[in-house]
């Protein structure tokens, strides 16, 4: 995962960085909270906590939802502090990876609900190089996994 995330904050910050967040902000600290916009399953939080860290691993996560927990409109998901110019240059990776993973668990519990007791399995259709995350997020929302990759098992 580790590759992944510096991958993603590369592909946003280039060379430079987050040019508006240094222009404005020097050293200053604040305290941010993380709350749920929609109804859904919680998915992500270790990509989270590790996109925070690479950018500044002074800035300090706490989730107080895990992964797999229903949320609501409005719920306090995490609470996070630090510099700001850090907590804003990693801000949109994370909610990234956050909103892309949670809504994979939501979808998911929301078919596992609908088969009322059938299991829902995952396939091989994911985003190249986030295999891994997408079917943890199946999982996270009740789903089961099937195979990884061709490697794994033979179709019959």
């Amino acid at each position: 995962m580790t590759k992944l995330v510096t991958r993603a904050l590369k592909e946003d910050l280039s060379e430079t960085g987050d040019i508006t967040s240094q222009a404005i902000f020097t050293t200053e600290k604040d305290i941010f909270n993380l709350v749920s916009k929609d109804s859904g399953i919680l998915c992500g939080s270790t990509t989270v906590i590790e996109v925070f860290n690479e950018v500044d691993a002074e800035i300090s996560v706490n989730f107080l939802k895990n992964d797999g927990d229903e949320l609501s409109p409005g719920a306090l998901v995490a609470v996070i502090s630090g510099k700001v110019r850090s907590i804003l240059t990693a801000e949109r990776t994370a909610l990234n990876f956050l909103s892309h993973l949670s809504g994979i668990a939501t979808k998911t519990h929301k078919y596992t609900l609908a088969a009322k007791g059938a299991v829902i399995l995952d396939t091989r259709k994911t985003i190249p190089g986030l295999r891994e995350l997408e079917k943890y997020a199946v999982a996270c929302g009740g789903g089961q996994n099937h195979r990884m990759g061709l490697y794994d098992m033979v179709m019959s």
